[in-house]
């Protein structure tokens, strides 16, 4: 139980520094997530609302990475498992315990897609000072990465433009 209400607590205190930060528009600059084994940042300007894992309604004939829909505060999303989709992966099996660790990350509703991405971890909130060096995406990277950055323990990040992820034919094209 005291596990649930520290959770409760945390993204109670991202969920304000989300808020800050696109309301200042200088504290942070990436959302930082974990998916699979990938640390990725999401720009704030493209993450929408976080939400805990709910059930999602399973569709036949799609693509493996991609979960299906699930009601998130009355609307319907695509629910997407971002690592599987990154990792060019067949999705790992979770169990439910698993799932109920995860988040939901919608989009923001500016990016006019409704989806979410299934993420193992929220990690905080980043600026440019958490990291000592970046280098852009290679030529043969997919056109939704951004740079790559390395982190004071050396730790690599991937910056993911969710407005091209959005728009781009692979996300796009779920059926099989």
């Amino acid at each position: 139980m005291a596990n649930k209400q520290a959770l409760r607590e945390f993204q109670s205190r991202l969920a304000e520094r989300l808020q800050s930060a696109r309301t200042s528009g200088v504290a942070a600059s990436w959302l930082a997530v974990e998916a699979g084994n990938s640390r990725l940042l999401f720009p704030l300007s493209h993450a929408g609302e976080i939400f805990s894992w709910t059930d999602v309604q399973r569709v036949p004939y799609v693509q493996p990475w991609f979960m299906g829909v699930a009601n998130l505060r009355g609307g319907l999303f695509a629910v997407v498992d971002l690592a599987s989709f990154v990792q060019d992966a067949a999705a790992k099996p979770r169990s439910e315990n698993d799932l109920a660790q995860c988040r939901l990350v919608a989009l923001n509703p500016v990016l006019e897609a409704n989806c979410a991405l299934l993420v193992d971890r929220l990690l905080g909130l980043r600026t440019t000072d958490a990291f000592t060096s970046s280098v852009p995406p290679d030529a043969s990277a997919p056109a939704y990465f951004g740079h790559a950055y390395t982190d004071l323990e050396g730790r690599r990040w991937q910056e993911l433009n969710l407005q091209i992820l959005s728009q781009h034919q692979a996300f796009l094209g779920v059926g099989v």
